[in-house]
């Protein structure tokens, strides 16, 4: 058994002691949408703190602990704040908290983040509907000897975001007539922001959006069979696009404004997926 999959189960059962709630689908609350959480049927909360063994977010704005409850009929575990490779955590520490919800029973895994919009044709407030993403940028989180109890040693990556969940998403957004567009997410290192160079070298990769997180998780979650799928909201224009110098603040209140909305496309989809299962 190697050390990460034995600190996993450890996490596991630390979780199980304490919580006795199988969800169905997990979701992952990126800057600014973290109060999201709290407008579920909540049954159960467990802070990350009182896990042994868990990586403990850093972040200001990330509150640190799973939510178990309802969306809907539907049972879900929220991640409210996420662990990023940046505070100085291994990768396999980063995406251990989505291996965990999948151990816990989920099969979904519902991605959310708080991105630099690349795309000239996007602005600030946007929705991005991720459909791939460049993962190239970050160590993987498969390196090293593969746990064979998770996943094969070489998974598949040619469709990690599933297509009937993007169809459900984009049935949900037109039916509540929120404008969403689609494209390409690429996660890099932080935390600083990228120079105008990288936003122009990210574009040329074909990139649409850019953050600090998100590509990792999915790519163990999908390595573990997962079904995953994932919303960028695009809180500013990225390095070079925009005259104005770039802040976590504004990325956080730009989240925070159209978090409503926000709360309409995740609750409906949730709901829906919920009749995939």
């Amino acid at each position: 058994m190697t050390k990460t999959y034995e600190q996993l189960l450890k996490c596991y059962e630390s979780v199980r002691k304490k919580v006795d709630f199988k969800p169905e689908v997990a979701l992952i609350l990126g800057s600014g949408l973290g109060d999201y959480a709290e407008t579920i049927q909540v049954e159960a909360t467990l802070d990350y703190q009182e896990i042994e063994g868990f990586p403990v977010s850093t972040v200001v704005g990330h509150k640190g602990r799973f939510i178990f409850g309802y969306v809907g009929e539907v049972p879900v575990v929220i991640m409210q704040g996420r662990v990023h490779y940046y505070e100085g955590y291994s990768m396999q520490d980063v995406v251990l908290p989505a291996r965990l919800m999948k151990l816990l029973g989920a099969r979904i895994l519902f991605l959310t983040n708080a991105a630099g919009g690349i795309n000239k044709s996007f602005s600030a407030g946007d929705f991005m509907m991720i459909t791939d993403q460049i993962a190239s940028f970050v160590p993987s989180p498969l390196i090293g000897a593969n746990i064979e109890e998770l996943g094969t040693r070489f998974p598949d990556m040619s469709e990690i975001y599933d297509k009937d969940l993007q169809e459900v998403i984009r049935g949900v957004a037109k039916n509540l007539s929120i404008p969403l567009k689609e494209g390409v997410y690429l996660q890099l290192t932080g935390p600083a922001f990228e120079t105008p160079a990288e936003v122009q070298m990210c574009g040329l990769l074909g990139a649409d959006a850019v953050g600090m997180s998100t590509a990792c998780e999915a790519v163990a979650a999908n390595h573990m069979g997962m079904k995953i799928c994932g919303i960028s909201c695009i809180s500013n224009l990225a390095s070079g696009l925009t005259d104005s110098p770039l802040s976590h603040e504004e990325v956080f209140e730009a989240a925070t404004k159209v978090a409503p909305l926000f709360k309409q496309l995740i609750t409906e989809s949730i709901i829906r997926m919920g009749r995939l299962l």
